[in-house]
């Protein structure tokens, strides 16, 4: 068993060895001139989405942890992304996969689970899939991988090539190179957290912002100090936003949260692929427009810098849902109130 854990291991690590960093786009923000925005693409990952780090991070936490061996069958309570990268992982060592979703994920992504040779099981909403998560993996004794619970403590915020040090790096050669803010948005709080603590460790100035949608409960939390706060609605931006504080959320590294509306969060994606060209998620948009919060904030104060955000996932996987009107108008609302603000920034 022991050749097979080490098999897998070294499966995973060549893989992460094949796949070159992820870039850091610069955009340029014509209101701002003395501010320099910047999008950590994590889309380019083989599975598309900054999950894949977190996937890849929560195997081998489970196998040097004891907790895979090739009979084991992986259970992940998961709104799509995270799905889909272990999905990815547990084929490369050969384990079955079960996710349990949302009805309301995005068909994309379960069809990409699917390509991945994994299986879905459906709850009727977000709040439900930890426990159904935990409850299939006790009946079928497998192992629930519980990126809410593990996230923060299966990736090496020190170091090893993690996204906080893959963005100071790459921010190395520009005019702002230590990020005046960094700014992400939160579902399990793993990323966060990672960020967080590196910023810490390494005596940067930066100071970490998260956003948070709607219909989640990270702001009310950290505005409060009350970790026991929960609500019983879904958000509605894939990918971030939980019912409840998870214990992967580390609120005592991150300096501040704000709620962005989620019209505005859909206003911003829209927004962007008029600049870059290209789709990205709806998480990305939240990122974006609290990014844009705090460039207001320093464009008052006559303040300069850099700010340096994440774009979470390819657009492709909501085609059907974020990027049709309809769609938004039923799910979402009016979205012309941020689409105006977000076209003032371009000039005249």
């Amino acid at each position: 068993m022991k050749n097979w854990v080490k098999q897998s291991i070294n499966r995973i690590k060549a893989d992460q060895s094949r796949s070159a960093d992820t870039h850091l786009l610069k955009i340029c923000i014509p209101k701002y001139p003395n501010i320099h925005f910047y999008l950590k693409d994590e889309s380019t990952h083989p599975t598309g989405s900054l999950k894949h780090r977190l996937a890849r991070s929560l195997f081998l936490y489970a196998l040097c942890n004891g907790k895979i061996n090739k009979n084991t069958t992986i259970v992940e309570a998961s709104s799509g992304s995270t799905a889909v990268s272990e999905a990815y992982f547990a084929r490369m060592i050969g384990v079955p996969f079960i996710a349990v979703v949302p009805k309301s994920t995005a068909q994309s992504k379960v069809k990409l689970i699917e390509f991945y040779a994994g299986k879905c099981t459906f709850v009727d909403s977000a709040p439900q899939m930890h426990h159904e998560a935990s409850r299939l993996a006790s009946k079928i004794n497998g192992y629930f991988m519980d990126q809410f619970k593990y996230a923060e403590r299966a990736t090496d915020w020190r170091g090893n090539n993690n996204i906080a040090q893959s963005i100071f790096n790459q921010m190395e050669q520009e005019q702002f190179k230590v990020p005046t803010h960094i700014v992400m948005g939160a579902g399990t709080g793993g990323t966060s957290a990672t960020i967080g603590r590196y910023i810490l460790y390494k005596g940067y100035d930066t100071k970490l912002l998260v956003v948070d949608p709607e219909n989640s409960v990270f702001y009310e939390s950290f505005q409060k100090k009350d970790w026991s706060i929960s609500n019983d609605n879904s958000s509605r931006i894939e990918g971030i936003g939980r019912p409840t504080v998870e214990a992967s959320f580390q609120p005592d590294v991150i300096n501040q949260v704000i709620q962005v509306p989620d019209a505005a969060s859909v206003a911003a994606i829209l927004w962007l692929e008029g600049l870059i060209g290209k789709k990205v998620g709806p998480s990305t948009g939240t990122n974006l427009w609290g990014a844009i919060q705090l460039a207001e904030k320093m464009n008052a104060s006559e303040q300069s810098g850099s700010i340096v955000t994440l774009i979470c996932d390819s657009g492709d996987r909501y085609l059907d849902t974020y990027y049709r009107a309809d769609w938004v108008t039923k799910k979402i609302g009016n979205i012309h109130e941020y689409s105006a603000k977000l076209n003032s920034l371009l000039g005249p």
